[in-house]
C-alpha cells in the first residue's frame, strides 16, 4: 500500500492520542500571529528558522518554552485549542489526552482559574462541533524542580476542573530524577488523579525503573531506553505496563535513535510491551499522527494487521472509562475494511 492509499484509509478510522503537549500542536500561522502579537513585529523566515532549529532534546526544550513565551495573555489559549482541534479532526482522533505545562504561564503572571476556564470552554465547543473529547494531564514539571511540581499540584487539588484527568513529569530527565519527585506523586495517587511520567527518552533505563517503582506510574512516555535492560522489559510485559511511543520525536533528539528505522518500537511490540503510537510534539518535529503509523508500516515492518492493534493499544490504555473503551475498540474493528 503506498502512502496516500494507507492515509486516506487510516483518517478515516476512529484513534487517540495520549502523548501530545498542546502548545506544540499550535501551527506556524499561529506562532507567527502569536510573535506579531507579542513584538509588534512581523516574524520573519530567519526568526522561524531559528526558533525550529535543535539537536538534541535540551534545544527542543528551549524552543518549547520559547514559545510558550509568545503567549502573553490566556485568551491566546484560544487559538492553541482552535490549533489543536483542527489538528484532531484532520487526523481521525476522537479521544485525545493531552499535556498542558502551566509553569512558564504562571511565572508570567497568568492567572491559574482563568486558564482552565478558557480550557474547558474551549473543550466543551470541540466536543460539541466535532464529538471529540479532550482531557488534559498536568504537567508538574522536572525542569523547574520539586517545591514547583508541588505547587503546580496544589493548584490543581485547589481549583478542581473535570477536563483535568491526572499529573505527568515533563522537562529535561537530566535536570531532575523521576525518584525526586515521588511527593507529588503520592499525593496525586491519594486523590485519585492518573499519573505519568515522561522517562527513558534521554537518559537510562534507571529512570523507568524509577517512575515504575517510586513514582507508580501508569504508563510511560517515549521509554525507549528500556531497550538496554532486558530486565525491564520483562517487567513492562508481564505486568503490561504502556510505553507512550513517539518515533520522530525521538529521532529528532537524537539521543538513542538518530533514524526512524533504527527505533525499538517493533521490538517491544513483539515483546508483548504495550505500545501506543503518539506525535509528541507535532509542530516541533514536523509530524501528524498519521504520519507516525506510516513510518511503523513503511520503515518498522509493523503488518496493516499489526498497525490495527496499535490503533486499539491506544484505546486500551487511555483513561477512558471502561465501557467507552469497548465501545471504540468495537469501532476500530467494524470500520477496519481492506476491500
Amino acid at each position: 500500500m503506498n502512502k496516500q492509499d494507507f492515509i486516506d484509509f487510516l483518517e478515516k478510522i476512529p484513534k487517540t492520542e495520549i502523548h501530545i503537549h498542546i502548545e506544540a500542536v499550535i501551527t506556524l500561522a499561529s506562532v507567527a500571529k502569536l510573535y506579531k502579537k507579542r513584538f509588534n513585529t512581523e516574524m520573519n523566515k530567519d526568526d522561524m528558522s531559528s526558533l525550529f532549529s535543535y539537536e538534541d532534546l535540551n534545544g527542543f526544550i528551549q524552543a518549547f518554552l520559547k514559545v510558550q513565551d509568545l503567549l502573553i495573555s490566556v485568551d491566546d489559549f484560544n487559538l492553541v485549542f482552535d490549533d489543536l482541534c483542527d489538528y484532531l479532526v484532520k487526523n481521525g482522533i476522537t479521544y485525545c489526552e493531552a499535556f498542558f505545562a502551566p509553569t512558564a504561564f504562571l511565572k508570567k503572571g497568568f492567572d491559574y482559574q482563568q486558564m482552565i476556564s478558557i480550557f474547558s470552554k474551549k473543550i466543551k465547543e470541540i466536543k460539541e462541533k466535532h464529538n471529540i473529547t479532550v482531557k488534559l494531564i498536568m504537567d508538574v514539571s522536572r525542569t523547574f524542580g520539586l517545591e514547583n511540581a508541588m505547587k503546580n499540584y496544589e493548584l490543581l487539588k485547589e481549583f478542581p476542573c473535570d477536563d483535568i484527568i491526572g499529573i505527568g513529569l515533563g522537562g529535561a530527565e537530566i535536570k531532575g530524577k523521576a525518584k525526586d519527585f515521588a511527593p507529588v506523586y503520592e499525593k496525586a495517587i491519594s486523590d485519585g488523579y492518573k499519573v505519568v511520567a515522561h522517562a527513558g527518552e534521554d537518559v537510562g533505563p534507571e529512570s523507568i525503573w524509577d517512575s515504575i517503582n517510586y513514582l507508580h506510574s501508569q504508563r510511560i512516555g517515549h521509554g525507549i531506553t528500556a531497550i538496554q535492560d532486558e530486565k525491564l522489559m520483562n517487567e513492562l510485559s508481564e505486568k503490561k505496563i504502556p510505553l507512550e511511543i513517539c518515533i520522530t520525536s525521538n529521532t529528532f533528539t537524537k539521543k538513542i535513535v538518530k533514524q526512524a528505522k533504527e527505533h525499538p518500537a517493533k521490538i517491544f511490540f513483539d515483546r508483548h510491551i504495550p505500545i501506543t503510537i503518539n506525535t509528541d510534539d507535532p509542530v516541533f518535529f514536523k509530524t501528524t499522527l498519521l504520519d507516525e503509523f506510516w513510518i511503523c508500516y513503511s520503515e518498522l515492518g509493523f503488518s496493516l494487521d499489526e498497525i490495527k492493534t496499535l490503533i486499539k493499544n491506544s484505546f486500551e490504555y487511555s483513561f477512558m472509562p471502561d465501557d467507552e473503551k469497548a465501545v471504540m475498540i468495537a469501532k476500530v474493528d467494524e470500520m477496519w475494511n481492506l476491500d
